[in-house]
């Protein structure tokens, strides 16, 4: 069924690689009008005139750089009705609590944390103001486990972002405006592909922990953000929408 997002606006943050450069491509291809916000400016124009949406140099831990990518979504294309809050890091300091400095954790608490706080802060607004919108915020499967291999801040940050989550889909729920959270497994992604380039010993241990025995793949994630960001998940908020090829569900995994 094509068209689930025709006529819809849709702010992507991150979308210039990963998760995010395949939603944005699959909300272009089911109808949506869809602007990026990146730091990758030649990769983000590009994509922009390949989707006929738009490019806006981004970076989210800035209130003032994401309170203009949404207000370019409205001044350009009329309205909003989608944001996939996505962006996010995952350095190689930020590992044990033991091993990971103040300045590490800061780092990823404002990229991956606030960066979501200061997204749904400029997208509900303009929701408000038509009484309906779905915004779809990146968590994690850390978010509901203890992870094998340690990441502190990064699963601190995914946590807050599952909580900040369930708080304004519930707060938010009478006024037509859906709030919901993705949580991946393991995905095939550049950040997780250069996490474990340089440890095979790790990327082993994270992998034999999925039932599926394989990491996901973006797109596999790009359906279920569609899915969250379409009238077809009308009934859903509040949600945390594990999609990690069973790893949350496995208490043993057989080799």
């Amino acid at each position: 069924m094509a068209g689930r997002l025709e006529g819809k606006v849709a702010v992507v943050t991150g979308g210039c690689s990963g998760i995010g450069l395949a939603t944005v491509r699959r909300f272009a291809e089911e109808g949506a009008t869809v602007v990026v916000g990146d730091l990758a400016d030649d990769a983000g124009e590009a994509l922009a005139a390949e989707i006929g949406g738009a490019y806006v140099h981004t970076d989210v831990a800035s209130k003032e750089d994401v309170d203009r990518l949404f207000a370019t979504a409205v001044e350009k294309f009329g309205k909003l009705d989608i944001a996939f809050n996505n962006a996010g890091i995952s350095p190689p300091e930020d590992d044990s609590i033991l091993d990971t400095d103040l300045e590490a954790w800061r780092r990823v608490q404002e990229v991956n944390l606030t960066s979501v706080y200061l997204c749904c802060k400029a997208a509900l607004p303009y929701m408000l103001e038509n009484k309906r919108g779905s915004i779809i915020n990146t968590a994690s499967f850390v978010a509901v486990m203890g992870a094998a291999t340690s990441q502190i801040s990064y699963s601190a940050s995914k946590g807050g972002v599952l909580s900040m989550t369930r708080e304004l889909g519930v707060q938010f729920a009478r006024e037509g405006i859906r709030v919901n959270a993705l949580c991946p497994g393991p995905v095939n992604t550049p950040l997780l592909k250069e996490l474990f380039a340089k440890d095979a010993e790790r990327a082993a241990r994270r992998l034999v922990h999925v039932p599926m025995g394989r990491f996901g793949e973006p797109e596999e994630m790009a359906n279920a953000v569609l899915f969250l960001a379409s009238d077809e998940s009308s009934f859903m908020t509040a949600s945390t929408f594990l999609v990690d090829g069973g790893i949350s569900g496995a208490y043993v995994t057989p080799l």
